[in-house]
């Protein structure tokens, strides 16, 4: 069978690459066509599209690159109509991938949704475009399930793919790091405008942590310069393509918001989220969007798990005053571990690029 798989940002290559291998492993005779990054390539797929040419984000930032996203679009269309696929996956990306949904609902072409898009928090009314375009839509959020039935619509849970991700990735291989000191991980986002707002905050915090070291995870498509730019003189450790590695060896984090604040509370480590962005785009946003918070770790326990630092509220005062907080308050760190064991619980134990796998290759064939 032919498959044509499409992410536009970091986590999408991620989970796209173990849903290509989930595939693979249940159908040998496929073959697979994908827009992602390094990840999926190398899982067997050939790469169309690098994420890093899609990743745009915030409402004024679309704005400004709309005729590249829209050249992407038709480019993406004319190269499936090239390919013939018999099934289109499409990973979250909801601006981009919509719209793929509904021309490919036109073609004839079979469409599953792996990953919703978040029509629970924003557009809600876009569920009635999924309803026409998409032939199964499997989700990962366990209340994703009872928001869709809300619309007399079925989708599979099949399970958060992290959970398979971060039990693979146990093992601990020591960093070289530039002292003995704990760790305080730096997760500025994959993005290059939102390293470039939400770094540069996160930095501050050195010099009131002189017991710490502090370490950057570095986004796989972002050049060394960009963050040396913003480091300047301090003394700081950049790692690339050792996110989860530097996790398991770190006593507290502060993360942008997205799936990084989950993966950070999977492994265990205390988190102060970290969102800030364009002020017209957040003007808009905030206007649109509602849900009451912007991580997935309060998402999904529905109610303030950790501290999260939003646009205004994130600035060098509050940011000392969450992470002396996270370092320091026991009382609050048991309370973060307990909520940490309860969020494992929600999200179960299945293996959602397996599961997810089935049901693909099902419609594929028909099914």
């Amino acid at each position: 069978m032919r498959y044509y798989v499409i992410a536009g940002e970091a986590s999408g290559d991620l989970h796209g690459s173990n849903l290509i291998k989930a595939i693979h492993s249940q159908d040998t005779n496929a073959d697979m066509r994908c827009w992602g990054g390094e990840r999926m390539e190398a899982a067997g797929a050939t790469l169309v599209k690098h994420y890093r040419e899609l990743a745009f984000m915030g409402f004024v930032e679309v704005l400004f690159h709309l005729r590249t996203i829209l050249r992407n679009i038709e480019f993406c269309k004319k190269d499936i109509l090239a390919y013939k696929p018999d099934v289109i996956v499409l990973i979250d990306y909801p601006g981009f991938n919509m719209r793929i949904a509904e021309w490919a609902k036109k073609q004839g072409i079979k469409v599953v949704y792996y990953i919703s898009p978040q029509v629970w928090a924003w557009k809600e009314k876009r569920v009635e475009k999924i309803k026409r375009d998409v032939d199964k839509m499997l989700v990962i959020l366990p209340f994703e399930v009872d928001f869709y039935h809300k619309w007399d619509y079925k989708v599979t849970y099949v399970g958060h793919p992290l959970i398979e991700v971060v039990n693979h990735e146990r093992n601990i291989v020591p960093i070289e790091l530039l002292s003995d000191k704990p760790i305080i991980a730096l997760l500025p986002g994959s993005r290059k405008q939102e390293i470039k707002a939400k770094l540069p905050i996160m930095l501050q915090m050195v010099k009131h942590f002189p017991n710490y070291q502090f370490v950057i995870a570095q986004a796989q498509a972002q050049s060394d310069e960009l963050y040396t730019d913003l480091i300047g003189n301090e003394k700081i450790l950049l790692v690339k393509n050792q996110t989860y590695n530097l996790l398991k060896q770190s006593t507290a984090a502060l993360v942008t918001s997205g799936t990084a604040t989950l993966e950070t509370a999977l492994f265990g480590v205390p988190e102060v989220v970290c969102y800030k962005g364009n002020l017209i785009s957040y003007w808009i946003g905030k206007r649109l969007v509602k849900v009451k918070y912007i991580s997935l770790v309060n998402l999904i326990m529905d109610k303030l798990v950790v501290t999260e630092l939003i646009q205004s509220e994130l600035n060098e005062r509050n940011l000392k005053a969450a992470l002396e907080r996270l370092l320091h308050d026991e009382d609050y760190k048991r309370q973060l571990k307990a909520n940490y064991e309860i969020l494992w619980h929600k999200l179960g134990d299945n293996h959602a690029s397996q599961l997810a796998a089935q049901e693909i290759i099902s419609v594929a064939k028909g099914g």
